[in-house]
């Protein structure tokens, strides 16, 4: 009986234990939200399946270490609704986050983003009137493009370091014009516009500015260098939760076979490896 309440309190300790990579990964992406991918509400579930998560293993612990049947009661199916709600969200992030990513440009190492390459629920979120509003002064503010600015020597940067360089995917879409577009390179965030008649049919061509409060912040490039971002973010945290996922299941289930094991204890049933066999009768008789 000791045995199978030291296991219930250390599988609850462990799960606690567990919670804490994804309450980080909803700080991180907290933190980044507020840096430089400016989305403020996608970092919450995860924030609260953490918390959640904590508090039902100290439940469980308690449970464990005091004999109370209710706390595990609650224990067990708290987590088996946390597990439910996490497994759907990473489905969500995975799917929200399925399409789109940056093309390669020739004698470029940073690549485009192109708003086309990406569907569903985020971008029709990201591309709306109302909402890019908070997402462009959101990337004003934490001047991702001044940023860009560098000097090597003392002198700028030139056009071919330039090229060489691995730009995120907001410095590419927001801070210059799209490589199709045939701006000359001065700075990073100046470029010589071209003749406006040889400009291909790219309407971001014609939306950038050099003026450094409005850049390329209202490009569909821009938009799409937001939800690039936004991939590369959740594709990481969800490859830790996919990781504690896994955890979690194989503590819930060893949990609850010990559960089992010790009301069956409290109840004076049959448990563990049985000793008895069943005689069977020989057919040779004397």
């Amino acid at each position: 009986m000791r045995t199978s309440n030291h296991l219930i309190g250390l599988l609850n300790l462990l799960t606690f234990i567990l919670s804490i990579p994804i309450l980080s990964g909803g700080i991180w992406l907290s933190t980044r939200a507020n840096n430089s991918d400016c989305m403020t509400f996608l970092q919450w579930p995860l924030i609260v399946i953490g918390v959640s998560i904590m508090v039902v293993s100290l439940a469980g612990i308690a449970g464990a270490c005091y004999r109370n049947t209710f706390l595990m009661y609650l224990y067990l199916w708290a987590m088996f609704v946390i597990i439910a709600v996490l497994i759907g969200f990473i489905i969500f992030a995975y799917a929200v986050t399925d399409k789109g990513s940056g093309r390669p440009v020739l004698n470029r190492v940073y690549p485009d983003y192109y708003l086309q390459d990406y569907s569903g629920w985020l971008k029709d979120r990201v591309a709306s009137d109302s909402y890019w509003g908070k997402i462009r002064s959101c990337i004003h503010d934490s001047k991702a493009c001044a940023k860009t600015g560098r000097v090597i020597g003392g002198y700028p940067e030139t056009a071919d370091m330039y090229y060489l360089r691995k730009l995120n995917p907001i410095q590419s879409g927001c801070c210059k014009p799209p490589t199709e577009c045939g701006y000359t390179y001065v700075n990073e965030t100046v470029w010589t516009p071209v003749n406006s008649a040889a400009l291909p049919s790219n309407l971001d061509c014609n939306r950038w500015s050099n003026d450094q409060e409005q850049l390329c912040y209202n490009c569909d490039s821009c938009k799409a260098g937001v939800l690039g971002s936004l991939r590369k973010s959740w594709r990481k945290v969800s490859v830790i939760n996919i990781v504690v996922l896994i955890a979690l299941v194989i503590a819930y289930v060893v949990a609850y076979g010990a559960f089992r094991n010790d009301k069956r204890m409290d109840n004076d049933e049959p448990y563990g490896e049985t000793r008895m066999e069943k005689a069977r009768p020989t057919r040779i008789h004397f």
